[in-house]
């Protein structure tokens, strides 16, 4: 049964506020393993404040966050990266100046055990280090399908190729919790299509032809999914959680949610 799952993390009464703002209000919920969580709600519900609080960009005033059974809430952004969450961004966050290739492999550094020594010599196992993650990244390049700009500059790719090149250095950190926050905003049809496919491929682990990289072979373990796009939430979602000025008005399956009258009169201003 669904409620059986394990949970992988576990948000408990989180509360955020800048100056007399109060953007999450006493917000409390759980990220089961196996499944992807979809957080919807109206521009400034606080779900982008959320996903900044799981990562380690917000510190919250009241509130604790545990992932793996484990208390994370005070963590700095990069030893969460290292226990296993990592996110893409609503507005993207790559090196602009860099290749995709070298996006990628920004994001491998953090798995990396060498030290400043070794890789200025650059032998030995500090060299079989940096092959074996230079191989994981062109792999996660095919799975991705963007082979054809892994030595392109990123500042010059197109929109969706930039944002799936983003999505591309999430997983080189081989996380077992993914972040997306917005991952298909601002895309075409076609655009938002390959981003679902890539994510279903991802969570079902049906990158299994890379059997040499966990996150391809495996699949991530849970998806937290922010999207406007309502069509995208129910086709994805396993369930659903609706945020309304900072506070959770709702949870459940996507059938649930969609008749709920609490959603629909934060999203309609009534009820029918």
């Amino acid at each position: 049964m669904e409620t059986d799952r394990r949970v992988r993390l576990r948000i408990d009464r989180l509360t955020l506020n800048f100056g007399g703002v109060r953007a999450l209000s006493d917000v409390s919920l759980e990220i089961r393993d196996h499944e992807i969580l979809a957080i919807i709600g109206p521009n400034g519900a606080g779900k982008t404040a959320l996903l900044n609080c799981i990562n380690g960009f917000y510190k919250p005033q009241r509130g604790e966050i545990y992932f793996d059974g484990r208390k994370i809430t005070r963590l700095r952004p990069d030893r969460l990266a290292k226990l296993g969450i990592a996110r893409t961004f609503q507005n993207i966050a790559l090196y602009a100046g860099l290749s995709t290739q070298n996006n990628l492999m920004a994001a491998r550094h953090m798995l990396m055990r060498q030290n400043l020594l070794t890789s200025a010599l650059f032998f030995g196992w500090a060299r079989a280090e940096e092959i074996e993650h230079r191989q994981t990244v062109e792999e996660i390049i095919d799975f991705l399908e963007i082979a054809p700009v892994r030595k392109k500059i990123v500042g010059v790719l197109p929109y969706g190729l930039r944002k799936r090149v983003e999505l591309g250095r999430a997983l080189a950190l081989e996380p077992k919790v993914l972040l997306l926050d917005e991952p298909m905003a601002g895309m075409n049809l076609e655009e938002k299509e390959d981003i679902a496919r890539f994510i279903l491929d991802i969570f079902e682990g049906q990158g299994a032809t890379y059997p040499d990289t966990p996150v391809l072979r495996d699949g991530v373990r849970s998806i937290v999914l922010v999207e406007h796009d309502m069509g995208v939430v129910m086709d994805l979602a396993d369930r659903i959680v609706v945020l309304d000025f900072g506070q959770k008005i709702a949870e459940g399956t996507p059938a649930e949610i969609k008749t709920n009258p609490q959603v629909i009169r934060a999203y309609l201003g009534k009820e029918n």
